[in-house]
């Protein structure tokens, strides 16, 4: 539906070139990014670090801290997939905010995406891990449960994925139908709370999507 297509998806319909809303708008959240971080990093300096650096290692720090908690010692080798988890929901997210965008986000076909690659990474770190003996875990404590434990497992770990991806959509669809509703209403002053709320849920969101990954990779890299 075109009422729900972000301006720049509309013009390129004009152009002949009909992408999904949700994939335009996920090129513009990797392009924008990739430049932005590639122009950013350019001038790094440990004597004089500019507002980019300060604001790109206190998240890093954040981040870094997080994973030192979650998983302990060598969590932080874990950084690149959480990292890129980050920043892509993050930036996602606030998309929605800015008049004449929808957020990624805010489809279910971009969050169970972004579900099923926390749940390929954190098996295939559990697998690097510990090699076959990764399959122990789904056998349960007894190994002559095992035959029990092991569907039980199957459907937990299958249900991650859902739950990431339902969780994270949910959330953002419901708050920018919302904001997008009093802002069609009343543009000026009122939809400021809401503009905040939304501010808000995207960073809550980003944190919760990122957190359950970290704690599925802790449980894939423990060693019963």
């Amino acid at each position: 539906m075109h009422e729900l297509d972000s301006l720049l998806t509309l013009f390129l319909h004009r152009l002949g070139l009909h992408l999904p809303d949700y994939i335009t708008m996920l090129l513009v959240v990797m392009v924008g990014t990739l430049v932005v971080f590639w122009f950013g990093t350019r001038r790094l300096s440990v004597d004089k670090p500019g507002i980019f650096q300060q604001v790109l290692e206190l998240f890093t720090g954040t981040v870094g801290k997080f994973l030192d908690d979650i998983i302990g010692h060598g969590g932080r080798k874990y950084m690149a997939p959480i990292g890129t988890f980050a920043v892509l929901i993050l930036i996602s997210n606030l998309l929605g905010l800015v008049p004449g965008f929808m957020p990624p986000t805010g489809n279910i076909i971009v969050t169970l995406s972004l579900a099923l690659c926390s749940f390929v990474t954190y098996n295939i770190i559990g697998l690097r891990a510990q090699g076959l003996g990764y399959i122990r875990q789904f056998m349960g404590p007894i190994l002559l449960m095992a035959p029990l434990f092991f569907p039980i497992e199957i459907v937990s770990h299958i249900a991650r994925p859902m739950s990431l991806a339902i969780r994270l959509f949910g959330n953002i669809f419901g708050d920018h139908q919302v904001s997008g509703v009093f802002l069609s209403l009343v543009p000026f002053a009122v939809p400021v709370p809401f503009i905040l709320l939304g501010i808000f849920v995207s960073f809550v969101q980003t944190l919760v999507f990122c957190l359950l990954s970290m704690i599925y990779i802790a449980q894939a890299v423990e060693h019963h």
